[in-house]
């Protein structure tokens, strides 16, 4: 059987082939019912446009489409983000492809490869590969990163105050009272990782409490947690540098009866982490607001502005609900 054409969409549905063309194309100018009889005609034909031949009839050689490579997008904070790319591109009529690279390298190199391939107009980035050099080879495809800055690459970046906020965390640990508190971090290769580390040894100078890097998942945080409180001088606060490991952390502390005696602040909020008891204190981070400004930045440079690479930082917030406060 044949594959349908555009021409045969055009005649199911009683329209021109112009029209077809707008309504495939994503552009706003065709009437609602005049679309709506398209997209029906579209379905009950299974018509499959062909992208390569739609780029090459448009004027401006664009597919609108952009590709979108994150960390996790089943993490409440990458899920928020991409959400918030998505409406971005939707009111420009892009549509977003998306990968989640799970901090595997190679899968990052081969996700950017296959949506180059693809010829979206422009990629945004959390990177996980140790080097974005390879991205060098992209020439005339747009890139912005976010959360994370890249290494090798310059390009327009978007990361949230991560050694200010780490900071503002640890201080609101000391001003109640605690001086021993203990930092449970991600993977130390991860910028974030090492930058809010950096936060917490400037919160505390000289009198840094236990540390624990590389934890990954939710059962290695609630592990090492129980570890430090098994200690013998085991601390009497936690900062947890990521909402997996606070999570892990929450669950150590009230599997311990130790939840309302441990004071606990994490970096990122998560899901109904202000209906716990005690509430957690986070330092939330804004992901909506950082996938509106990275999309922003990359529809900037699609559009055609060639000034030098920016790094914009979205400020965090320390939000105190409880856990953050108990006294030392």
């Amino acid at each position: 059987m044949a594959r349908p054409t555009m021409n045969d969409v055009a005649r199911t549905a009683g329209v021109s082939l112009k029209t077809v063309s707008r309504v495939v194309n994503g552009e706003p100018t065709v009437t609602p019912d005049l679309a709506a009889r398209v997209r029906a005609a579209v379905e009950s034909l299974d018509y499959r446009p062909h992208l390569g031949a739609s780029m090459l009839r448009r004027n401006d050689r664009r597919t609108r489409t952009i590709g979108v490579l994150l960390e996790d997008v089943s993490n409440p904070f990458s899920g928020v983000l991409h959400r918030a790319i998505e409406e971005e591109a939707h009111t420009r009529g892009v549509h977003v492809l998306t990968g989640s690279l799970g901090e595997d390298a190679r899968r990052e190199r081969e996700l950017a490869r296959a949506f180059r391939q693809r010829q979206t107009d422009g990629l945004i980035v959390a990177p996980t590969a140790s080097d974005q050099g390879y991205l060098s080879r992209f020439s005339g495809t747009p890139i912005v990163f976010v959360d994370r800055q890249p290494s090798g690459f310059l390009a327009d970046t978007v990361v949230s105050t991560n050694i200010a906020g780490a900071a503002g965390a640890v201080r609101h640990l000391i001003a109640h009272g605690h001086r021993r508190i203990a930092f449970l971090g991600d993977y130390q290769r991860i910028p974030t990782a090492r930058e809010r580390f950096r936060g917490y040894l400037q919160a505390l100078g000289d009198r840094p409490g236990p540390v624990v890097h590389d934890i990954r998942g939710e059962a290695a945080a609630e592990r090492a947690t129980i570890t430090l409180l098994r200690r013998p001088d085991p601390p009497t606060a936690l900062f947890t540098s990521q909402n997996v490991i606070t999570i892990g952390a929450v669950r150590a502390l009230r599997r311990l009866g130790r939840h309302h005696s441990v004071a606990l602040v994490g970096f990122d909020d998560f899901p109904l982490a202000d209906l716990l008891e005690p509430a957690v204190t986070v330092v939330a981070q804004h992901p909506a607001r950082i996938g509106r400004v990275a999309a922003g930045a990359l529809f900037e440079r699609i559009d055609g502005h060639d000034g030098p690479p920016r790094v914009i930082r979205v400020a965090t917030t320390l939000i105190a609900r409880g856990s953050g406060e108990i006294p030392g």
